[in-house]
This record gives C-alpha cells, sequence and structure tokens, in this order.
C-alpha cells in the first residue's frame, strides 16, 4: 500500500536508503483517480526495493511548490534524496514501472 507524504514527512523519506516513488494528487482531480490503482499496484509490488507514495497537494504546499508541481497527477523518482525523474499526468504501469526500475 502507498504510505501517505507531507510536508513534514518528505526529506527524511528521500534522504532514507531506498529509492522513493510520490504520487502528488488530490481528491478532486479525476485523472488522479485514474492512476491511484497503479501506485498502489506498484507499492504492493516493490515494497521490499522501493519507498511508494502519495502526497496531498491540497494538504500539503510546501514540497509541491518547491518542486514545482503545477499539473496533477505528477510522479517524481528519488534516489539518494536527488530527484532523478518525473512524469506529468496519467500514465500507464509499463511507463511508471520503466522509470522505477531505471532507479533500482
Amino acid at each position: 500500500m502507498a504510505i501517505d507524504i507531507t510536508d513534514e514527512s518528505f526529506k527524511e523519506l528521500i534522504n532514507g536508503n531506498k529509492p522513493v516513488v510520490i504520487d502528488f494528487w488530490a481528491e478532486w482531480c479525476g485523472p488522479c483517480r485514474m492512476i491511484a490503482p497503479t501506485i498502489e499496484e506498484l507499492a504492493g509490488e516493490y515494497s521490499d526495493k522501493a519507498v511508494i507514495g502519495k502526497m496531498n497537494v491540497d494538504e500539503n504546499d510546501e514540497i509541491p511548490g518547491e518542486y514545482g508541481i503545477r499539473s496533477i497527477p505528477t510522479v517524481l523518482f528519488f534516489k539518494n534524496g536527488a530527484l532523478q525523474d518525473k512524469h506529468i499526468g496519467v500514465a500507464s504501469k509499463n511507463i511508471l514501472e520503466e522509470k522505477l526500475k531505471a532507479i533500482l
């Protein structure tokens, strides 16, 4: 299951020993609801290799602002505390999985 990431938990998570994938979303966002099952699938399949979570942009504004999140869903991929890749908009599982595998 994807974890809930907040402005407060973000820095510690991305600086951990596993790659981190964050889905920036909001309750009212239709495309966000479309990508949610894929994020949950990846979270289950890669729970031992990566941290996969979601950040609600309506409840957290510091980190989305820092990373220039203007469109949702946006998925960011981090390794060793640094942004490695991103995807804006709805994506197939294959696309997100390829980006995740590239940082493992």
